[in-house]
């Protein structure tokens, strides 16, 4: 059975940073492009940052662009996502997931259908 179990998210004040972590289990992922989405409350889930297979490519939502890193260990089995310089607007809870398809090495992939697990999501709030 595959799971996605993220840590690392609470409360913090703008400014500060936290660590995302997500690991998997059930099968190996290191093939497969992964991602980190979140959501706020009356908002659409959307993409914050992907990174491919190799950790060679990423991508990042422009409003994290310079703030968040994503990165992976394979050996792992794990993603995870450094958050700096939070502000409130990153309130949210956040997700991490797993491409439906190996397509090459390539992060470019930001519709939510495109990934196939998600894991059950971790609280991120940043008090002003």
């Amino acid at each position: 059975q595959v799971q996605l179990v993220e840590s690392g998210g609470g409360l913090v004040q703008a400014g500060g940073s936290l660590r995302l972590s997500c690991a998997a289990s059930g099968r190996s992922f290191s093939a497969y492009g992964m991602g980190w989405f979140r959501q706020a409350p009356g908002k659409e889930r959307e993409v914050v940052a992907a990174i491919s297979w190799s950790g060679g490519n990423t991508l990042y939502a422009d409003s994290v662009k310079g703030r968040f890193t994503i990165s992976r260990d394979n050996a792992k089995n794990t993603v995870y996502l450094q958050m700096n310089s939070l502000n409130t607007e990153d309130t949210a809870v956040y997700y991490c997931t797993v491409r439906r398809s190996r397509s090459g090495d390539s992060a470019d992939v930001v519709n939510p259908a495109e990934y196939e697990y998600w894991g059950q999501g971790t609280q991120v709030t940043v008090s002003s």
